[in-house]
């Protein structure tokens, strides 16, 4: 598969003609040949953007709502593609990619939603006759860099709800799935936005640093989303804070789930089966840790283990539940803490093995502080089970760590479940839940070195607007002198 750059609605090779490719985890075939942007690329992207910017700010609410409704029906229609680049691209299952184009169509319908609610408020004044506002204005080019594990949510995230607020956007693609994210520009371009509105450009991984650094340090860029590692998210918000530029980040996680004595044990498997082996644990909401109290840890670690084998991994292709991790690197890190683990105390209940990128659905029990798996986010289908005694040593357990995306806690006392969620530092918390939600219209984001901002529905509109202050006063006022 070939990939163009997209750049104000044309599809241009580099403008040194190079390319790169992305090689298929499971069959090693080449799976995409994509256009390698060099700066000129970026530069030019810029300039489409910000020429866009001027006519599409300004249009109005009804004009962009039928657009990304537009959008939405022809992601949907285009389901069967998505599906079958996912698959070659990263080794996703079908399931995983038929809901991220599910669950993107959605985001963009939220986002058609939104266009008449990018609004403001009327706020009292203490000057006498005088008429204040609070307006919120798009603010300009944004650039969204889009991470490869549910690229088609991320990567229509990184750009539906600035575009509905009035903004241009460029997207940066995933170095791993050009040919996914090309496809969200596609979907754009095919929808009938003006020419600019939508950038999309991909890269060679080798250039990943300075192509960043160019979107980041133009001067019309007025923002930037990145959601990925916690450790490039550094990068991103040091060279944004650089420039005095705002930054949205959605960085890595740690999830726990937490499951209290008087838990439904059955009800809390559940969760935690889906929670931690979706796309084979690489979403960054995905249950890492199983805190259970001592009370029920046997009977939970026994049944987990049950379930946990009967999950089916192989090539994505056929009828499974697990399908390839994204790379080889990312399967010899699972060995790697699997080694450790167990050679520290941890006992294995099941799974630990792999054949290439594929591996098989992994519990970890009796996990201590010591191990790396305690710390360090797997990103994959090798899971920890932590057995703590009550309810104070499952909360302080679950806040260490370093992130705090999203986290769950499985109790029949909705009190009890309240009062522990108020306690666990995380953005997002779901109480008899699974780690592992999301909806287009909620507030999505994290805490710690999880990043800061919010995706999803209104809470967005203050991420890709600026608030203005307006007032209409009497032009004959008194002053002082």
């Amino acid at each position: 598969m070939d990939i163009n750059l997209l750049i104000d609605a044309e599809y241009v090779q580099a403008s040194n003609k190079t390319t790169f490719t992305r090689i298929d985890p499971v069959t090693d075939d080449v799976a995409t040949t994509a256009a390698a942007a060099t700066i000129s690329d970026v530069l030019i992207a810029v300039a489409s953007a910000s020429t866009a910017f001027k006519s599409w700010s300004k249009t109005v609410p009804a004009e962009r709502r039928t657009l990304l409704l537009k959008a939405a029906d022809i992601m949907e229609s285009k389901t069967d593609e998505f599906i079958q680049t996912m698959i070659t691209e990263i080794g996703s299952t079908g399931p995983w990619a038929g809901f991220n184009v599910m669950l993107s169509a959605g985001i963009l319908r939220e986002a058609a939603a939104i266009t008449t609610q990018v609004g403001g408020e009327i706020i009292p004044s203490n000057k006498p006759g005088t008429l204040a506002m609070g307006i919120n204005k798009p603010k300009g080019v944004c650039v969204g860099i889009a991470p490869w594990n549910a690229p088609i949510i991320l990567g229509t995230r990184a750009v539906a709800t600035a575009i509905a607020c009035g903004n241009t956007v460029i997207l940066k693609a995933s170095e791993l799935c050009p040919a996914t994210h090309s496809l969200i520009g596609r979907v754009f371009k095919e929808a009938g936005f003006p020419a600019g509105v939508l950038n999309v450009l991909t890269n060679a991984p080798e250039d990943a640093p300075e192509i960043v650094q160019a979107l980041i340090s133009n001067p019309a860029v007025k923002h930037i989303n990145f959601t990925g590692s916690t450790r490039v998210g550094r990068i991103i918000g040091k060279l944004a804070a650089e420039h005095i530029k705002p930054v949205l980040l959605e960085l890595g996680g740690k999830a726990p789930l937490i499951v209290l004595d008087d838990a439904d044990i059955d009800c809390a498997v559940n969760a935690a089966i889906f929670g931690a082996f979706m796309n084979q644990g690489q979403i960054c909401m995905s249950t890492e840790r199983l805190i259970l109290d001592e009370k029920i840890a046997d009977e939970f670690s026994k049944k987990l283990a049950i379930r946990a084998a009967q999950l089916p991994a192989g090539n994505p292709r056929d009828k499974v539940v697990l399908g390839s991790l994204v790379d080889m690197a990312a399967a010899k890190k699972m060995d790697q803490l699997i080694e450790d683990a167990t050679a520290k105390g941890a006992v294995l209940t099941v799974g630990g093995s792999r054949n290439g990128t594929i591996f098989e659905a992994t519990i970890l029990d009796h996990v201590n502080a010591d191990m790396r798996i305690y710390k360090e986010e797997s990103f994959g289908p090798v899971k920890s089970i932590i057995r703590v005694k009550g309810e104070a040593e499952a909360i302080r357990v679950a806040n260490d760590t370093e992130y705090g995306l999203s986290s769950a806690v499985f109790t029949q006392d909705i009190q009890r479940g309240l009062r522990v969620a108020d306690q666990i530092e995380s953005g997002m918390c779901h109480i008899n839940g699974p780690t592992l939600a999301d909806e287009p219209h909620m507030p999505f984001g994290g805490v710690k070195e999880s990043g800061y901002g919010r995706f999803g529905g209104k809470s967005a509109i203050a991420a890709f607007t600026d608030l203005r202050w307006i007032t209409i006063e009497n032009p004959n006022q008194h002053y002082p002198f």
